[in-house]
């Protein structure tokens, strides 16, 4: 199978016949990274679906790609169809994937490759509508995304016959602000901006910024279908993805599922570090030569709480030591790094919803469902 990433070859027969115009779609854009784009179109799926309806996803184009047997897909596509059974192929959920030499490629090549790629998302577009009621895109990021190889989300959105809503983090001003200068791109492109979410909102804000964000919207004509609360678990990470952060090896891991909710440093006495770890969800980091808090954490009967340990410095413990480690259940990896390059590795990583975040999925279907103007929306489709 040739590779998606090869778009210099031709293609045979570039679409000629109608794309599907009678199908339901909302094109989902962010304003931002990061701003909860995915999170609304898991929930927009699930709170569809909730409702009889039959429900297709695609996400245009992929650039955090993934391997899903001989398709390279976006890690969000790989998400959604690991969650729901929406009959669709993972291939036309993620019809062009963006590798390292795309853009070259199509910039030595524009005439060529940018019908390719409006080609394989109408395709797969029409393969993905196929039965259904409604179908969810998901766009990569602000409206502008793409720009430079002629695909960006506002193109997309166009060439797919599709309204847009905006998804922002919580504010007043800024998300305005930013919601304004997104819109202006999808009103060039044609595309219609039906309406946008407010995420992460601190929940004694929700009804301030509801009000005055609200009225900051409808004079852009901009409709505020949600008011989306701030939810601190989706903020946290689970053990294997700071693991794969920081590029730690795995000793000794438990089965089930390890949410990371406070990181401290093992830089103190064994004593004063008890004081410290009686919270759920804490993930040390220290060195594996220190070996009298390693035996402390053993002997204290809160580390049953304890998120795991990260060994630092490429250092373990001996052998009897890490035995009464394993043996007290505690997730255990080893680093490379220094015990701060690993916090900081913690501090600043971009926390995205997997497949088994188990615990955050329900969180998210229901406030998505309690949050935003569902029946609004279909509406205004």
């Amino acid at each position: 199978m040739a590779s998606k990433r090869r778009f210099a070859e031709n293609v045979p027969g570039l679409l000629s016949r109608p794309m599907n115009r009678d199908t339901r779609r909302i094109f989902v854009a962010a304003t931002r990274m990061n701003d909860g784009k995915t999170t609304a179109c898991l929930g927009l799926t699930a709170a569809l679906r909730s409702m009889g309806l039959h429900v297709g996803y695609i996400k245009p184009i992929a650039q955090r790609v993934v391997q899903s047997g001989d398709d390279q897909v976006d890690e969000d596509t790989l998400l959604i169809n690991g969650l729901f059974d929406l009959d669709v192929p993972i291939a036309a959920m993620s019809p062009v994937a963006i590798g390292p030499d795309f853009t070259k490629q199509y910039l030595e090549n524009p005439s060529e490759i940018g019908p390719q790629i409006t080609d394989r998302i109408c395709r797969a577009f029409d393969r993905t509508a196929y039965g259904k009621d409604v179908v969810v895109v998901e766009g990569s990021g602000h409206a502008g995304v793409g720009s430079v190889f002629g695909a960006s989300n506002a193109d997309n959105a166009r060439v797919l016959g599709s309204k847009a809503l905006l998804v922002a983090a919580g504010g007043i001003g800024k998300p305005v602000d930013e919601i304004a200068l997104n819109k202006a791109l999808f009103d060039q492109a044609g595309v219609q901006v039906i309406g946008a979410i407010l995420n992460k909102v601190m929940p004694d804000k929700l009804e301030f910024i509801r009000d005055f964000a609200g009225r900051g919207l409808k004079r852009l004509g901009v409709p505020l279908l949600g008011v989306v609360p701030l939810q601190e678990t989706l903020a946290y990470p689970n053990l294997d993805q700071v693991a794969e952060e920081t590029r730690a090896r795995w000793i000794h891991r438990p089965p089930g599922l390890r949410r990371v909710r406070r990181v401290i440093i093992g830089a103190m006495s064994a004593r004063r570090a008890a004081e410290y770890l009686r919270t759920a969800g804490t993930l040390v980091i220290v060195p594996g030569d220190r070996e009298d808090l390693l035996e402390a954490l053993v002997a204290d009967a809160g580390v049953r709480g304890l998120a795991g340990v990260i060994l630092s410095n490429g250092l373990l413990p001996g052998e009897e030591t890490l035995r009464r480690l394993k043996e007290a259940g505690l997730a255990l990896a080893s680093a490379e790094t220094e015990s701060f390059a690993v916090t900081a590795r913690i501090n600043n990583m971009t926390v995205k919803t997997m497949s088994q975040d188990s615990d955050k999925i329900p969180i998210i279907e229901r406030m998505i469902r309690e949050s935003v103007d569902i029946p609004s929306l279909l509406r205004s489709l």
